[in-house]
């Protein structure tokens, strides 16, 4: 699985890089070192799609579309928690703040089991305790980096590398119906208003895009749109708090942590499973 999304992601970079040329279907093969043929059934099996169709859900002129739609979905979600009175959100996210002691200890007393695992999107390093999961992030670096990052985030923490406990965890965050597993459980360390942030990501349904002003209004922040870039940017649990989902109100995709490639991959992945289940997706939910 990850070996595929290298070469997604060398495809959607080549693509970035050339689109002023417009590159063909064999170009873009050629560049990540397959047959059109091969490439064409490589790219269905990871996103759903063509790579023509998939193409169009990660341009800007697709962005801003959303974006010129999500301010009735925002009002919606904040509203009732739903992306619509009748449907639910994709996923069903339960997240806990650490108390201001634990805040204060970084962690003192908690246990962290972590582990790296194959995902849609690469490598996926996965951190869990008993309340939930603590930290995810995309990693193509080096080992003792990756435990460095969670000891600078949770110092006071008890660290045990065991992927045989996280590897449930990983497949459950990365199914395609995480709906099925039930609720996934999350555990934060941030200050109040990076809490409201992150609880307010929870709220954008998969597929749906909104900009930093978007979120700083839906939490009382209207002139906030700067500290809520840098609590977007503070998020420590991708994918599952979807910062991804968050863009610049031009349409750009702006910063990612974990590379502008793999966001525009993430945008466009969620893209085609709405766009195969309908404008409103699937059936599921999304809490604080």
């Amino acid at each position: 699985m990850s070996s595929d999304y290298q070469r997604i992601e060398t495809a959607i970079r080549f693509i970035e890089e050339n689109a002023a040329e417009q590159p063909s279907l064999d170009q873009v093969a050629a560049a990540v070192g397959l047959s059109s043929f091969h490439f064409q059934r490589l790219f269905r099996r990871w996103a759903g799609i063509s790579p023509k169709r998939f193409l169009q859900f990660v341009t800007v002129e697709h962005a801003k579309e959303l974006l010129g739609n999500s301010n009735s979905v925002m009002e919606t979600a904040f509203e009732v928690g739903l992306s619509s009175p009748a449907r639910l959100h994709d996923h069903f996210v339960a997240l806990e703040a650490v108390t201001p002691g634990e805040y204060k200890s970084g962690g003192g007393g908690v246990e962290i089991r972590h582990g790296v695992h194959d995902s849609p999107f690469g490598r996926a390093f996965v951190a869990t305790t008993d309340r939930g999961i603590c930290g995810l992030r995309f990693v193509d670096d080096d080992p003792a980096e990756r435990v460095d990052w969670l000891r600078r985030v949770w110092p006071g923490a008890r660290l045990i590398e065991d992927r045989r406990s996280t590897r449930a965890v990983a497949e459950h965050v990365f199914d395609r119906d995480p709906a099925r597993h039930g609720a996934v459980q999350v555990l934060v360390k941030g200050t109040n208003f990076q809490v409201a942030v992150w609880k307010a990501l929870l709220r954008i349904p998969p597929g749906r895009l909104v900009a930093y002003e978007q979120i700083a209004r839906a939490i009382g922040r209207p002139a906030a749109s700067r500290a809520v870039g840098s609590a977007v940017g503070a998020n420590r649990i991708s994918y599952l708090i979807p910062c991804h989902r968050v863009i610049r109100r031009s349409g750009a995709l702006g910063g990612y942590a974990w590379g502008t490639p793999r966001k525009r991959a993430m945008i466009g992945w969620e893209s085609s499973h709405e766009d195969r289940q309908g404008p409103l997706g699937s059936a599921a939910s999304a809490r604080a």
